[in-house]
């Protein structure tokens, strides 16, 4: 029997997501891809779900986008491109960006083009010593794709950006951290357990509360002073509605560590 391209399951509000094609390094398939955008769409709208762990199976986290056969397409017509990367490698990047619930990287091996835009997109990245991430794209002569040119410059600066999309050099995971890419590198044999211990951390948390922080740390890059404000200030309203947050404030009062039920 075939194996999963994509193995999921859910255990203590955890949501574990695989890439599980070891023998290609888990290039990305369009299939592999429907399914994870369609998964952190249904994890945001699960109450159960609390917490998304990214990962790739055998060597590798993922090599990229899986280009066997897109040599030999026919003639494109004008628009064709775009349109394919529009409902594609940037619906899936959007995805992870726009989960409602907190996501991790625990990056294993090789992280090239899509595959490392895919890490950068989640909120906390976790890399094996052994990890690598490489903007491979120039080495084919192709521009950044998967929204690369929109995360890197945010994540690092303008100039380290353009530094690592114009050499396409692979980048180690201390150095990946140095440059703040990577929040934290743990031994190989560690990071399953480590990344485990940060989601179930996290899906322990006020998920609500977390989700709020999280839109609003994203759209800060991308607005003014008075406009993050403004959203800061709507955010802090609807948390105030919430389970979670009358369970905090109770539990400051009664000096109790507090007990968050994801509501």
């Amino acid at each position: 029997m075939t194996e999963p391209a994509l193995v999921h399951s859910t255990g203590d509000h955890v949501l574990s997501l695989t890439l599980n094609r070891p023998e290609s390094l888990n290039a990305l398939t369009p299939g592999q891809r429907e399914d994870i955008i369609r998964l952190l769409a249904e994890a945001s709208a699960t109450p159960e779900v609390r917490a998304v762990v990214v990962t790739g199976a055998g060597r590798g986290f993922c090599s990229g986008a899986d280009l066997r056969g897109a040599g030999t397409q026919g003639e494109r017509l004008a628009g064709d491109v775009a349109r394919t990367l529009r409902t594609g490698a940037q619906r899936l990047i959007a995805a992870v960006l726009d989960c409602e619930k907190p996501v991790i990287a625990a990056v294993n091996g090789t992280a090239a083009g899509l595959g490392a835009h895919l890490a950068f997109a989640c909120d906390l990245v976790l890399a094996a010593e052994s990890a690598r991430f490489v903007e491979v794209f120039v080495r084919r002569g192709l521009v950044p794709d998967g929204g690369g040119a929109y995360l890197l410059p945010r994540l690092v600066g303008p100039q380290r950006a353009k530094e690592l999309m114009f050499f396409g050099d692979a980048l180690t995971a201390p150095d990946a951290e140095r440059l703040g890419l990577v929040n934290r590198v743990v031994p190989d044999e560690e990071l399953q357990k480590t990344s485990r211990a940060w989601a179930e951390r996290l899906a322990a948390g006020p998920t609500r509360a977390l989700a709020l922080t999280k839109q609003l740390v994203n759209a800060s890059l991308d607005t003014d002073r008075a406009a993050a404000f403004a959203a800061e200030a709507a955010a802090q309203e609807i948390n105030m509605t919430t389970a979670d947050a009358r369970e905090g404030v109770r539990s400051f009062v009664e000096r109790r560590g507090a007990e968050f039920g994801g509501r």
